[in-house]
C-alpha cells in the first residue's frame, strides 16, 4: 500500500499535489525505481475522480487505501475502500479498479478479454479484473477469509461514456464485478452508499484488514490433484488470466481449422508460469481435450506424477519430459504445455536413443510439431546448464521457419518471495543480471533477508522456523563432490563440509534412503530438511524459508564478482564450456536458489570477504541466534 487516509484527507492532499509526491516516494521505496509517467498520470487523473464521488456521497470518513498490495504477490489494487456496512454494522470493503479509458470493446472471441486502441494485445475486462482481485483477497487475507460477503468490487471508468464501453457488460455482473462510467456517476454513488456507512469512519475496518493474517500460499504441489481432477484452485490475475484465456482461445480455433498457433509465456521466478500451466492442464483435462504437460526437470515431473496422479494412472501419464516426443506423430495432441521451457536442449537424442529414432531434428521442432497448440512457459535467466537453449527468440525463429503464428505474453507480477518486486530486483542487481550493481537491501515488509555467520547459525534459525509451522530448506552452489549413494542401512555421506559442520546432499535416486526422500521430492517432503539441495532439485519449487550457501565458485573481490570455475564440482561444466558461459550459468544458479523462499531468505558465504560484503548489502544486520529469535 502506498498511501492510506480518509477520502476527505486524500481529496485535500490531491489539491496541493502533496499526495502525488508521497505516492512517488513510497513507490520508489517499495520497488526500487520511479513509477512510469503513465502511472503518475493515472494517479493525478483517477484518484480525484474517486475521492470526489466518495465525498459527494457523504463518505468522507471512509478509509481509502491507495495502491493496495495483494498478499503474497506484487499485484496492486488501485484502491480498497474500508468502512462499516450501513445495515449489518460489519466491516465492509470495496475494491476499486480505476481506468482512464474512454472507449473499449469486448474481444470478438472472448468477452472476458477486451480491446482498446492503446494496446496491441487484448487485456482483461476490468469487470473480470476487479472480481478476481476480490476473490484473491478473500483467499489470502485472514480478516475476510471467513467473511467473504464483506468484500465487493467495482470498476470505475470515469472518462468513459455508456456508448463507449457498454459492450464490456456482456460478462456476468455480480457484487464483486460491477462497472460504472462517468455518465453513471450517480449510480456509483448510490452503490457505494449501499455498502459503506456515512455515519461511521472506516479507520478501524482498515486496521482490521491490514492486520489480517496472510493465509499461507496454496502450494502448487499440494493442490495438484484437485486442480487436475476437479476444479480450478488458483485465482489467476491480470496477465496470467490473459495468457490462460489466449491459450484456450487458440485451442478453440484449432478445433475448427487445420491451423497451428504457438503461445509463449515468459516471466521471472514466481510470476505464476507453473500455476498457469497447471490451470490450463486441469481445464483441458476436464474438457476431454488431448493435452500433456512436459518439462526438462526430472524433479518437477516426478513430483507432479506422484502428487497429481496419486490414484489415477491416466493423470500420471499427463506429465512427460521434453525428450518423450522424439518418435511421436505430428499433431497427435491438441495441446502440449512446455513448462520451464528454458530447459529445452538442442536435441532429444542421447546415448540411449535407438538409431531408428535419431532423426536429427532439434528438440524445439519436435515440441512444436507434436501439438496443434504448443505452449512454452519460460524464464531466460534460469538457464543453469550448458546446452539449455529455450529462449523467446529461438521459439519465434522456429515458428517463423514453419509459417506459424507465435503469440508472446510477458508476466510482470511475481508471487514468489512474498510478492516482493524489490527483493527479486535486489537479487538480480546483486548478481549482475540487471544493470546498476548491488545495492543495500531496503526492507519492504514482504520479504525478510538475513545473513548468517555460519552454516550452524543458518540451520538453527531455519529449524526454529520449522517449529513454528513453516517449511524450510537449505541449498548450495555445486561446490562439493557428490558421493555415490550408500547401501541400504548405511548413513548418507556428509559431502557438504564447512569447518566442523557437515551435511549430505539431497538424494539423487528414486527411492528414500536413511529417512531422506528421493530426489524428486526433496523440495516438497518435510523430510528434505537436513539435506542440502542443489539447483537441479530446487529449480521450479518454492518453500517458506530458504537458506542459501554461496560456495567458493562465486566470490566478491574488490568491486566485482569473480567466478571460479575450478571451485565448481558440477559435472556439466566441461573443459569445452567457455568461461563466459560458466560465469553466466553460476550467476543464474544463485539467482534460482535465492528466489525459492516465500517468506524469507537466509544467506551464508563460505568466503569471509564475500560474507562481509553481503552483510553490508543487507544493511549491516547480523542474523540472530536461535535463543534470541
Amino acid at each position: 500500500m502506498l498511501f492510506r487516509a480518509s477520502a476527505q484527507s486524500i481529496a485535500a492532499a490531491a489539491i496541493d499535489s502533496s499526495l502525488y509526491l508521497h505516492l512517488t516516494e513510497q513507490f520508489v521505496h517499495m520497488h526500487g525505481h520511479r513509477p512510469s509517467p503513465a502511472e503518475m498520470r493515472s494517479w493525478e487523473r483517477s484518484i480525484p475522480a474517486l475521492t470526489s464521488a466518495l465525498n459527494d456521497a457523504g463518505l468522507g470518513g471512509v478509509e481509502v487505501m491507495l495502491e493496495y498490495a495483494l498478499p503474497l504477490n506484487s499485484k496492486r489494487a488501485d484502491a480498497v475502500l474500508a468502512g462499516v456496512h450501513p445495515v449489518t454494522g460489519e466491516p465492509s470493503y470495496v475494491v476499486v479498479e480505476l481506468k482512464q479509458w474512454s472507449e473499449a470493446e469486448p474481444d470478438g472471441e472472448d468477452p472476458a478479454l477486451c480491446r482498446i486502441d492503446a494496446y496491441a494485445q487484448p487485456v482483461l475486462n476490468p469487470i473480470e479484473q476487479v472480481r478476481r482481485y476480490c476473490e484473491y483477497l478473500v483467499n489470502f487475507n485472514g480478516a475476510v477469509a471467513e467473511h467473504s460477503h464483506r468484500v465487493s468490487g467495482v470498476a470505475y471508468l470515469h472518462n468513459a461514456t455508456e456508448f463507449g464501453v457498454n459492450g464490456l457488460r456482456v460478462v456476468e455482473l455480480d457484487h464483486r464485478g460491477q462497472l460504472f462510467t462517468g455518465e453513471r456517476r450517480g449510480e456509483l454513488i448510490g452503490h457505494l452508499r449501499a455498502r459503506l456507512s456515512d455515519q461511521l469512519p472506516g479507520a478501524r475496518a482498515a486496521d482490521e484488514l491490514l492486520a489480517g493474517r496472510t493465509v499461507p500460499s496454496k502450494q502448487l504441489m499440494s493442490v495438484a490433484a484437485k486442480e487436475v481432477r476437479e476444479r480450478e484452485q488458483f485465482v489467476l490475475l491480470d496477465e496470467q488470466q490473459v495468457a490462460y484465456r489466449m491459450v484456450l482461445n487458440a485451442v478453440r480455433r484449432a478445433k475448427f481449422s487445420d491451423h497451428k498457433e504457438i503461445v509463449v509465456v515468459t516471466g521471472g521466478p514466481g510470476t505464476g508460469k507453473s500455476v498457469i500451466a497447471l490451470s490450463l492442464l486441469g481445464e483441458l483435462y476436464r474438457q476431454g481435450v488431448p493435452a500433456m504437460h512436459a518439462t526438462g526437470s526430472q524433479s518437477f515431473t516426478k513430483t507432479m506424477r506422484k502428487v497429481a496422479g496419486t490414484r489415477k494412472r491416466e493423470v500420471q501419464e499427463l506429465f512427460k519430459y521434453f525428450n518423450s516426443f522424439i518418435a511421436t506423430e505430428k499433431n497427435s495432441l491438441d495441446v502440449l504445455i512446455c513448462d520451464e521451457a528454458h530447459r529445452i536442449r538442442e536435441t532429444s537424442a542421447n546415448r540411449y536413443t535407438p538409431a531408428t529414432h535419431r532423426t536429427g531434428r532439434r528438440q524445439i521442432e519436435e515440441l512444436i510439431d507434436v501439438a496443434r497448440v504448443p505452449v512454452f512457459l519460460l524464464d531466460e535467466h534460469q538457464v543453469v546448464r550448458p546446452g539449455e537453449m529455450g529462449t523467446v527468440k529461438e521459439i519465434q525463429e522456429a515458428a517463423a521457419a514453419r509459417g506459424f503464428e507465435c503469440h508472446v505474453i510477458s508476466l510482470e507480477s511475481q508471487f514468489r518471495c512474498g510478492g516482493s518486486d524489490a527483493y527479486v530486483r535486489w537479487v538480480a542487481r546483486l548478481l549482475g543480471l540487471e544493470p546498476g550493481g548491488p545495492v543495500v537491501w531496503d526492507p519492504d515488509d514482504r520479504m525478510r533477508l538475513l545473513v548468517a555467520d555460519s552454516p550452524q547459525e543458518m540451520e538453527a534459525f531455519l529449524d526454529a522456523r520449522r517449529a513454528e509451522g513453516y517449511g524450510a530448506r537449505m541449498s548450495a552452489g555445486y561446490c562439493w563432490t557428490w558421493s555415490p549413494e550408500p547401501k541400504h542401512g548405511e548413513p548418507l555421506p556428509a559431502d557438504v563440509v564447512i569447518g566442523d559442520w557437515a551435511r549430505p546432499w539431497n538424494l539423487r535416486g528414486e527411492r528414500a534412503i536413511a529417512g531422506a526422500p528421493p530426489s524428486a521430492l526433496w523440495a516438497t517432503d518435510p523430510a528434505g530438511f537436513g539435506q542440502v539441495g542443489c539447483v537441479y532439485t530446487a529449480q521450479g519449487f518454492e518453500y517458506d524459508w530458504s537458506g542459501v550457501i554461496i560456495g567458493p565458485d562465486l566470490l566478491w573481490r574488490g568491486d566485482r564478482w569473480v567466478t571460479d570455475r575450478t571451485a565448481s564440482k558440477d559435472p556439466v561444466f566441461r573443459k569445452s564450456t567457455p568461461d563466459d558461459d560458466v560465469d553466466r550459468l553460476i550467476r543464474n544458479t544463485y539467482k534460482v536458489l535465492l528466489t525459492r523462499g516465500m517468506v524469507g531468505t537466509v544467506v551464508y558465504s563460505t568466503d569471509p570477504e564475500t560474507r562481509e560484503k553481503l552483510r553490508e548489502w543487507v544493511g549491516g544486520r547480523r542474523e540472530q541466534r536461535v535463543s534470541t529469535v
